[in-house]
């Protein structure tokens, strides 16, 4: 049976924990000083730390080097609304997560019920670390290169936890992946993940998307609706592009996130959440927060855990396994056995990639629909050269014209087409978005997916588009 050491000043609040701990199926063991968890310490191990930050001889943070093995036990703080930055610091130390007095029952229980996957879990990291060895392979992640092998470690470190994550990196970096990779090795695994583009969703409409709304609550509201929030239940909402969410909304997220409750568009009635949030930008977030795109108290509160997403372009030979890693999944779907020929590997390695990850998946599905058939003499995905598109630009007429061959998918041509209309008309988005028939915000979201850079549009040569 899980033993859990409960460590508060207060005799009352240890009380109503060590009650609240045994209904829950757990032994406990109360102390009301650090010197008393002292004495619990070497009395038995706990499987489950609750502490408090404020004791009369010191701070619970204190507690941490009496661990003897601190991966191996889960730190719950709980603090008053003064000390959240010290529970936030205590996160980045490796507690699991921390609770806000007076601690709500529901989450508490939550975070209790998810105390006997730790173990499991940490076998399973195990596992892939193994898988990285032999593959270069770590879950939904490919690359062994340093930069990588650092995001695994973080990722190894914070997804037991209960902690928030700030994503940062280039657009096509695969933020999304590693969030989901956290989610995965994370006790909420078994419940929803749900990502969320900040900057897809019209202005007007994310605060109902985020919330819900009551029946009736507005014009056309003739039902109930549950937000992402209460969808994500018991799971992890990643907000993506979290620098794009208008700046009256992020006042909502923000007493969401240090109250556990949120109200649907309507009510005035709280509702209890429980989500992990994982936060992601491909801009600075400093930068963001003195642009006044970005609340700096939301900031420090989604920058617990930070973490960096390297550029493929700094990534060596992960390019070549990334590139084997996409043939190979497009063999297997397709039922054949093409190749690289010699050299292709390596001119890869020596492209920039402003579109990293993304680029490099849309550049191998495009030659791989040009080469032969298996079996036959003609073209491969390797002997292409690097600068040969599956379109071509006409220089014969007054218009100039892209030939699609039969097959491309529509992303690919889509793309193809705004980087052809982009360079035509020398960069001008807006001159640009009209010829295409679409808004310049759509554009711009395009080309953030492309990643290519606002000061980039003005010379749209070859290293703006996939090579």
């Amino acid at each position: 049976m899980s033993h859990v050491l409960i460590v508060d000043d207060d005799a009352e609040t240890r009380d109503s924990l060590a009650a609240l701990a045994r209904a829950e199926g757990f032994t406990t063991a109360t102390a009301g000083s650090i010197a008393e968890a002292r004495i619990q310490l070497v009395r038995q191990k706990p499987d489950v730390v609750l502490m408090d930050l404020q004791l009369p001889d010191g701070s619970g943070i204190d507690l941490f080097d009496d661990l003897e093995d601190r991966s191996s036990v889960e730190t719950i703080l709980i603090t008053g609304h003064a000390s959240v930055e010290s529970a936030v610091e205590a996160l980045r130390l490796g507690a699991s997560d921390y609770l806000v007095k007076p601690v709500n029952v529901q989450r508490l229980k939550a975070v209790l019920s998810r105390v006997p996957r730790s173990g499991e879990l940490r076998a399973e990291i195990g596992q892939l670390r193994d898988e990285l060895r032999r593959f270069g392979r770590f879950g939904r992640l490919v690359g062994r290169s340093p930069a990588m092998q650092e995001v695994y470690d973080r990722i190894a470190r914070v997804a037991p936890t209960e902690a928030t994550v700030l994503l940062m990196g280039e657009s096509g970096t695969g933020k999304e992946i590693v969030a989901r990779t956290i989610h995965d090795l994370s006790r909420r695994r078994k419940q929803p993940f749900l990502a969320i583009n900040c900057g897809a969703i019209s202005p007007n409409l994310i605060e109902n998307e985020m919330f819900g709304h009551e029946r009736g609550s507005y014009t056309g509201a003739d039902r109930q609706h549950k937000g992402y929030f209460e969808q994500a239940h018991g799971g992890t909402l990643f907000l993506d592009e979290i620098t794009e969410m208008p700046l009256e909304l992020q006042v909502r997220l923000l007493r969401v996130l240090e109250t556990g409750e949120l109200m649907r568009i309507g009510t005035t009635r709280p509702i209890d959440t429980d989500v992990r949030i994982i936060a992601a930008t491909n801009r600075d977030p400093r930068e963001a927060v003195r642009a006044g795109k970005l609340r700096e108290d939301l900031f420090h509160r989604l920058n617990v855990f930070p973490l960096a997403m390297a550029p493929l372009r700094e990534r060596g030979e992960d390019i070549e396994l990334i590139a084997t890693y996409f043939l190979e999944e497009m063999n297997e779907a397709c039922g054949t056995r093409k190749q690289f020929a010699p050299g292709a590997l390596a001119r890869m390695r020596q492209h920039p990639w402003a579109g990293n990850v993304r680029e490099l998946k849309n550049y191998i599905h495009r030659v791989f629909i040009m080469a032969g058939d298996d079996g036959l003499e003609g073209p491969s995905p390797e002997t292409e050269p690097m600068q040969t598109r599956p379109f071509i630009t006409s220089q014969d007429t007054s218009t100039p014209v892209i030939t699609v061959p039969l097959g491309t998918p529509l992303s690919v041509a889509a793309r193809e087409l705004i980087l052809h209309t982009l360079e035509h008309c020398g960069g001008e988005r807006k001159r640009t978005a009209e010829m295409l028939g679409i808004c310049t915000k759509t554009l711009y979201n395009r080309l953030r997916e492309y990643g290519i850079r606002e000061q980039q549009h003005a010379g749209m040569g070859d290293a703006s588009r996939a090579p």
